[in-house]
């Protein structure tokens, strides 16, 4: 039976035993998340030597009799499918005791591994259903910063090692900051110009400001003579940084601050002990009809390599409610997001 941690720091602690934990499964995290999610931190195996651990996050389905469970980024689980094939099944037995209509999962297992291959096969075994719904990124770039800045350069495309020197022969300069309004006001302006939906003001800001003043994140701002024209805030846990937002003016984009930022932000990482930089978010497919393809291309300049993850899965006690949902979810997301679609720069 897992332990139920009820101390945060403590869970943290736990989780920085692993050897790459997540932020999303940081009690920083649940905490951001309530209260429309509830959190409950458990833990497997010994503290000092855990075999896995989880952050479960529960909430209901407005006023329905209904739940739903999911594991951002998790669960942590040292690197053995035979701890997976124990852990599983807790997970199930988990699912019906709090009677949950489903739990999902999306651990950052890469999926051409040989665990990854294995833990795939023995998702299907045990009746888990790859999700229609897959809340985070499946695929992203990693970015080794172990291997020093020289290095580093050295791994870039020509056109970006170029692009980062251009930005400060042309009086791009970057430095962290706390001026969280400011990069939300760019955020917003990023999101208008290219057509995806952000949350209020008052989400990012909470979020920025709980990470930043615990370590666990940091705001970066890149301005050239005329003022703000870039922004990333990154998120960091153990050994890993990432790049969750980005933003960028309408003005000043030939001066190619979003290199110079991104280098920046590594270099940051790698101050601060990071040896893993997780760009967050690639293609579904790697083909130029992808919505993300110059996204990508942006981040590949850097020298990062391409990985896919397992993905979410999810596991239903009740195969019939499970199935009516997933059939009825994508027709109401779909009427939220025509509601609330942010309006396109004229």
């Amino acid at each position: 039976m897992p332990a139920i941690i009820t101390v945060p720091a403590r869970f943290d602690d736990i989780l920085l035993r692993f050897q790459r934990p997540h932020v999303l499964q940081s009690s920083h995290w649940a905490a951001l998340k309530a209260p429309m999610w509830s959190g409950q931190q458990v833990v497997w195996g010994d503290e000092a030597s855990p075999e896995a651990a989880a952050s479960i996050l529960t909430r209901s389905l407005g006023r329905l009799p209904v739940k739903i469970q999911y594991i951002p980024k998790g669960p942590i689980v040292r690197s053995d499918i035979a701890a997976w094939e124990k852990l599983l099944p807790e997970l199930e037995q988990h699912a019906r005791r709090s009677r949950a209509l489903f739990i999902k999962i999306d651990p950052d297992v890469d999926a051409e591994s040989e665990l990854g291959r294995a833990l795939t096969a023995l998702l299907q075994e045990r009746g888990w259903v790859f999700s229609a719904d897959q809340i985070q990124f499946r695929n992203t770039v990693l970015s080794d910063l172990s291997a020093g800045e020289e290095a580093l350069l050295a791994g870039m495309k020509q056109k970006t090692r170029y692009n980062i020197r251009l930005a400060g022969r042309r009086g791009v300069t970057v430095a962290p900051s706390d001026d969280f309004d400011a990069f939300y006001d760019l955020y917003a302006e990023t999101s208008a110009r290219d057509g995806f939906l952000i949350r209020p003001r008052a989400y990012y800001l909470r979020v920025m400001s709980r990470l930043q003043s615990n370590g666990l994140g940091q705001l970066l701002l890149a301005r050239d003579a005329e003022g703000l024209t870039a922004g990333l805030f990154l998120f960091r846990f153990g050994p890993t940084a990432w790049y969750f937002y980005g933003a960028s003016s309408n003005r000043g984009r030939r001066n190619m601050p979003a290199y110079l930022l991104q280098w920046e932000a590594m270099r940051w990482a790698m101050a601060n002990g990071c040896t893993v930089y997780d760009w967050w978010g690639a293609p579904d497919e790697l083909a130029e009809s992808d919505p993300m393809w110059g996204v990508y291309r942006f981040k590949e300049g850097f020298g990062g390599r391409f990985t896919r993850w397992i993905g979410a899965w999810d596991y239903a006690p009740n195969r019939t409610l499970y199935r009516a949902y997933t059939q009825a979810m994508p027709k109401v997301l779909d009427v939220m997001r025509r509601r609330h679609r942010s309006p396109k720069s004229p």
